[in-house]
């Protein structure tokens, strides 16, 4: 046991935490650059280096796999598959596949078009809109090389939960009505998927992985330029005095910030683990990027084309008080697995 433990430990540092990368960037700072890494300039710029880079390799890699597993499930297989269940299972099927797409929310405002417009229950659509910005194979990983293992998993369950429940409130209170009516005169177009050959899967993993970093790579600079910011600049007094852990509002004040914001989860990360590392609560910091990601003004508006007023304050309010108890329970019981 102990020497799978440590198999285990060097993986874990080696290709996910990518402990030479940063032995690597420490030596670039300090030998090339001239600088320490307990100054702030340098130990921004080892914050801001590695993390770029640790985040694109792992993003490249991981999109790579999970586009090529789903160039096996087009989006008409993927609706026949999920029209063969119904109640909560169904509900639990569209949050999982929510965790194999890897997009943001206003990207997985089309997919939720077109599951809908096929016949999918409403209560499954949203299901999948929850949790596809929320928990996905990637952010999982990268939440992992960021935190630990424990958060990581403990997050994607109570992200998932969030996502089930959501969408079996919005199932049960029969919203269908306050769907626009153009979302059910759109059409699925299915392809021949057995002509693909591995080649063919290949190319379009590839120009998945180019097509998602194209979308992110600006909000991931940002993101972690913030995160930089945050961890050597911002004096830890000053942060604790509105986001502290003592305070009954942070997680509250946390999630309200996020929302007018647009990013990928990937480029809120680094501000999340910037600001753990000031001594701001995990459930604080992980409601921040909650609302990021799930309830951000562009993704509102977005969405707000494609359903009624009530149905939009009805989903909004859900995923709202969903973040609110996940970041207070993560607060009040995070220290089990920091």
């Amino acid at each position: 046991m102990n020497i799978l433990s440590w198999i285990f430990e060097w993986l874990n540092n080696q290709l996910l935490k990518m402990q030479w990368l940063s032995n690597l960037v420490k030596r670039l700072v300090e030998q090339i650059f001239g600088l320490k890494l307990q100054e702030r300039l340098g130990g921004s710029i080892h914050f801001f280096i590695y993390d770029v880079v640790k985040i694109f390799i792992l993003l490249s890699v991981l999109i790579f796999l999970i586009s090529y597993v789903q160039s096996f499930f087009p989006p008409e297989r993927t609706r026949k598959i999920l029209g063969r269940f119904n109640g909560i299972t169904a509900n639990i099927l569209g949050a999982l596949l929510g965790t194999i797409t890897p997009f943001c929310s206003c990207s997985s405002i089309p997919l939720f078009i077109g599951f809908t417009s096929a016949g999918l229950p409403i209560g499954v659509t949203f299901s999948f809109l929850i949790s596809s910005p929320l928990v996905d194979l990637a952010s999982v990983i990268l939440l992992a090389s960021i935190f630990n293992w424990k958060i990581a998993i403990a997050y994607v369950i109570v992200g998932l939960i969030l996502a089930v429940i959501g969408g079996t409130i919005i199932s049960k209170a029969k919203l269908e009505k306050y769907v626009e009516p153009f979302v059910y005169s759109n059409k699925l177009i299915d392809t021949d998927q057995e002509a693909l050959t591995t080649r063919d899967r290949v190319n379009i993993s590839k120009d998945q992985v180019l097509e998602i970093i194209k979308k992110v790579w600006l909000y991931i600079l940002i993101g972690v330029g913030i995160g930089a910011a945050i961890h050597n600049w911002i004096p830890e007094n000053i942060i604790s005095a509105g986001l502290g852990q003592d305070k009954w509002y942070s997680v509250l004040l946390a999630t309200v910030v996020g929302v007018p914001m647009y990013a990928d989860i990937f480029g809120t990360l680094p501000i999340a683990e910037a600001l753990v590392l000031k001594g701001v609560g995990i459930g604080t910091a992980l409601s921040f990027m909650m609302a990021v990601t799930a309830l951000s003004l562009p993704s509102m508006i977005m969405l707000k084309k494609v359903v009624k007023t009530k149905l939009l304050v009805v989903f909004i309010g859900i995923v709202t008080i969903g973040i609110l108890i996940i970041g207070y329970a993560f607060n009040a019981f995070g220290y089990l697995i920091m």
